[in-house]
């Protein structure tokens, strides 16, 4: 008896032991899994970043004339909390992994009883378990027998637009219809493309890049610069692309031609880029709102170097000996014209505001077109070479820089304008992707929830003798009770008819 008894007492402690560790376990999973939990994690996220955008942060353009005007306290516990560049904090990432597991298990923990619902339908139900639902119906109506009173309780039911199930039981017959039974699973597609955006944003946190690439006609290049920010000090980085990108022409085309390059008066900036790689050479026009994406980067205007420049220009030539009258000609930057008399005219350079400089090299005193001038390079049949100018302004006859070159003098009659060169923005964000098509589920899914909604109507179909029957209703759903219920009143009212 002594051993029986010792046996009987140490068996409870074992179990008591493993009840209470499950317990906390068990409990644990539930609280990080719960929709409390889920919805402080939000809300936590959104805390911060409110904050991100109420702290101007360390990547953005101007930040260090903002982080210049901050009190020293605010520049330390800014600095130290991590707020200047809040989105890589080891927190800020904690919580969105946290925010993860959190939909995951919750996902889990709720798919079984959902797929039960879904999956094991209820087809018959009893009298008391009708009338015990929320919504349910009686009514009475008369029919030949128990099969035409059963078939008119089917048409009745579909007219609410629910195809009914017909059991058979001991006693009576039951019809079963429901409607949006997908409903029940809405929440899953809602935390799919909720994880589908955390995982975009996430990818694009970590691993995507933005810089700008400088290009003028005839530049090619295979890297961009990428600014980075330590709080005050900036610096730019070159970061290498995987492919060569060739800078092929540019264009602005202005609101009023005689105007300057400025933004005010430009409608389109166009830059047409050719990119070479392993797969070949492939042209493309990046303008404004018409950006181009190309092997995993988007390219798109961001800026543009306000130098004045030329696209192309009217020349008019007059002979020397004015043996013909003037003509115009025009020539395209970088391009080459042949004169009249054989020689070649090569485009040398555009200034915008004509002067030489000390060391007698050809300059422009401002970006603005306050004496533009184009300069040729000039080529006889025996290959000599002569530098020619041409003027928008009439120069006096007897002006050393006004003098015939080869038989021609040359004025600038129009020309079209442009700037230095352009500035693309290049970024590669490698989250865009699951980021959007998490967005179009969630919205989606959003809407299925909202506005479809699981209904289940029972119908069980009792004879009371005589040709007089009743047909007893009953059911639920999950949301939109009051258009649920004008169903049910639809289906009596079907019934009831003769």
């Amino acid at each position: 008896m002594v051993v029986n008894e010792e046996v009987i007492q140490e068996n409870p402690l074992v179990v008591i032991k493993n009840k209470f560790a499950q317990s906390v376990s068990t409990r644990f999973i539930k609280f990080i899994s719960s929709v409390k939990f889920g919805v402080t994690q939000i809300i936590l996220v959104a805390l911060l970043s409110l904050i991100g955008m109420l702290i101007m942060q360390q990547n953005v353009e101007g930040f260090d004339h903002y982080y210049a005007a901050l009190k020293p306290a605010q520049k330390l516990v800014y600095g130290r909390l991590g707020l200047f560049d809040i989105y890589h904090t080891w927190y800020f990432n904690a919580l969105l992994i946290v925010l993860a597991i959190n939909i995951v298990l919750a996902s889990i923990e709720r798919a079984p009883k959902t797929w039960k619902i879904v999956r094991n339908r209820k087809l018959t139900a009893s009298r008391r378990w009708l009338l015990a639902q929320k919504t349910s119906q009686r009514v009475e109506f008369q029919a030949p027998n128990l099969i035409a009173a059963t078939e008119k309780a089917r048409r009745a039911m579909r007219v609410a637009g629910v195809k009914a199930k017909i059991t058979e039981t001991s006693d009576a017959i039951c019809l079963f219809g429901e409607r949006g039974a997908w409903n029940r699973l809405g929440y899953l597609m809602i935390h799919v493309g909720f994880l589908m955006i955390l995982t975009g944003g996430f990818l694009t946190t970590q691993f995507g890049s933005d810089g700008q690439m400088p290009l003028a006609p005839g530049d090619t290049s295979a890297r961009m610069l990428q600014t980075e920010f330590v709080l005050d000090r900036t610096k730019q980085k070159p970061v290498s692309l995987p492919f060569e990108v060739t800078c092929l022409d540019i264009e602005q085309k202005l609101i009023d031609p005689n105007g300057g390059i400025v933004a005010a008066n430009t409608l389109d900036w166009l830059t047409r880029i050719r990119i070479s790689d392993a797969t070949g050479e492939h042209e493309a026009l990046v303008h404004m709102n018409n950006p181009v994406d190309y092997g995993g980067y988007r390219f798109f205007q961001a800026s543009f170097i306000s130098e004045g420049k030329a696209r192309s220009a009217t020349l008019q030539i007059t002979p020397a000996d004015n043996s013909s009258p003037p003509q115009e000609v025009k020539i395209s930057r970088d391009g080459t014209i042949k004169l009249p008399n054989g020689v070649e005219a090569k485009w040398e350079e555009f200034a915008a505001d004509f002067a030489v400089g000390a060391n007698g090299q050809i300059e422009s005193q401002s970006e603005d077109y306050n004496n533009p001038a184009l300069i040729l390079l000039l080529k006889n049949a025996n290959g000599e070479t002569r530098r020619a100018y041409a003027f928008a302004g009439l120069l006096p006859p007897n002006a050393p820089i006004n003098q015939p070159v080869m038989g021609y003098r040359f004025q600038l009659k129009n020309f079209e304008k442009v700037a230095a060169a352009h500035v693309l923005s290049v970024n590669k964000d490698p989250g865009k992707t699951p980021f959007y098509l998490g967005g179009v589920i969630l919205i989606t899914a959003l809407l299925g929830v909202f506005f479809f909604s699981h209904r289940r109507i029972w119908a069980l179909v009792e004879e009371k003798g005589a040709g007089n029957f009743e047909l007893i209703l009953g059911g639920n759903t999950n949301r939109h009770t009051i258009a649920f219920e004008e169903d049910m009143r639809k289906i009596v009212a079907a019934v009831g008819k003769n």
